[in-house]
């Protein structure tokens, strides 16, 4: 297979820029193996591993990596730099200024650029391949750039992961291991011990999905560039928390509870201890947090905002000399128009959460579910819509925001 230069952009790629729309869950994919997503879902994921050959065929790098050392020095980019020189891990956070990268002729360091989904067309369209997986699961894109013998060292991760190689070869060794225990003083997750069970060099196009908790350690073979599909997987402590958090800040448990009332305690005795906490604040409070109560629609209303809500470095770009309605409609009429790539859209039965705002589904509804599933609407498809007046006020609201975009994928 021919080299692609890093160093030089890669030209518009059929097989990146059509890849806006999911497989269909029953038909094969080479993305899969030749799988339908409804066998992988049920042979392999949170299962066990699958190395896929050529899921992509004469796949190319969504960005040089010119490019990519340009975007870790944005502020509103997480980046990370590992270097393995003299045998010793470091780490070091971005932004990183142009001469804070080691040379690209210098051997085993890596650069890590979380998110390239975000800032780049060509990224979020390779990433939605992946949408055969629910929104609410799927995270982002990150780009690792390595010089020969680059990693981050043997390790697991909580959360599956498909690692798409888009240039040059790394060899990956992956083991089922129980022994998960980490190596001390480290900046990085590094594994005490790793026994290696199977072995593969990886090249452009060939894919391996990885389930949680999956020992695994990958080796760039010469200048490399993969790409690591990644999905949410917050812990049980985090989703309580920011549940009961949701329920809070909203009032809802309050709700639920009842009159919202202030602590009184007419019965409470003078004390020779007054650091000890009064036994009957400890019982009126129990008996307080005892009758919270919530329903699936505080759950469903806790989810769609909790997952829609944008990373904390997400900024949104408004048009600079936005269009008025009329305009926006005309524009969207012939070129269609389409997500942002940095927007989350969700929707349950009775409501949608957009970027962490939770609103009543419209009661003409299928446009947005529509909008929601496919991220964009096709200029003739909004056309037979905009006769819903609420409709194009809406989503010219949403353009103003920087929400919505007219035209396809830069």
């Amino acid at each position: 297979m021919p080299k692609r230069p890093l160093d030089h952009p890669p030209s518009a790629h059929a097989s990146i820029a059509s890849a806006i729309l999911p497989p269909s869950p029953d038909l094969p994919t080479p993305l899969l193996g030749d799988l339908t997503p409804t066998q992988f879902m049920r042979r392999y994921w949170q299962k066990k591993p699958l190395l896929i050959r050529q899921a992509i065929p004469n796949v190319a790098a969504p960005l040089s990596r010119d490019a990519l050392f340009a975007l870790a020095q944005n502020d509103d980019v997480e980046a990370r730099l590992v270097t393995h020189f003299r045998d010793a891990w470091r780490l070091a956070h971005g932004p990183f200024e142009a001469g804070d990268l080691p040379s690209v002729k210098r051997r085993d360091w890596t650069l890590l650029v979380q998110g390239v989904d975000l800032h780049n067309d060509r990224a979020r369209a390779l990433l939605d391949r992946f949408r055969f997986l629910p929104d609410a699961r799927l995270d982002d894109l990150m780009i690792s750039y390595a010089t020969d013998g680059g990693g981050v060292g043997p390790h697991f991760d909580s959360y599956d992961v498909f690692l798409l190689q888009v240039h040059g070869k790394r060899r990956w060794r992956i083991s089922a291991q129980k022994d998960l225990a980490l190596k001390n003083g480290l900046p990085l997750k590094v594994l005490q011990r790793f026994e290696a069970a199977q072995e593969w060099v990886l090249e452009p196009g060939d894919m391996l999905y990885l389930p949680p908790h999956i020992a695994h350690d990958g080796v760039a073979l010469g200048e490399c560039m993969t790409c690591s599909i990644g999905f949410r997987s917050p812990s049980s402590h985090e989703m309580i928390g920011q549940f009961l958090y949701h329920l809070a800040e909203r009032g809802t448990a309050a709700h639920h509870v009842g009159v919202d009332q202030r602590y009184r305690d007419p019965h409470q005795n003078a004390v020779m201890h007054p650091a000890a906490l009064p036994a009957a604040l400890v019982e009126q409070i129990g008996a307080i947090l005892a009758r919270v109560r919530w329903n699936e629609r505080d759950v469903v209303s806790f989810l769609g905002s909790y997952l829609s809500e944008p990373k904390a470095h997400v900024v949104f770009d408004p048009p600079e000399r936005p269009a008025s309605k009329a305009a926006f409609v005309r524009e969207a009429s012939g070129a269609g128009i389409r997500l942002d790539r940095k927007t989350v859209l969700l929707y349950g039965s009775r409501t949608y959460f957009i970027n962490g705002e939770e609103c009543p589904l419209p009661q003409r509804k299928k446009w947005l579910r529509e909008l929601a599933d496919a991220r964009r609407l096709e200029g003739k498809r909004f056309v037979t819509l905009s006769a819903d007046s609420s409709m194009t006020a809406l989503l010219h609201e949403w353009y103003r925001a920087g929400w919505v975009r007219t035209g396809a994928f830069a």
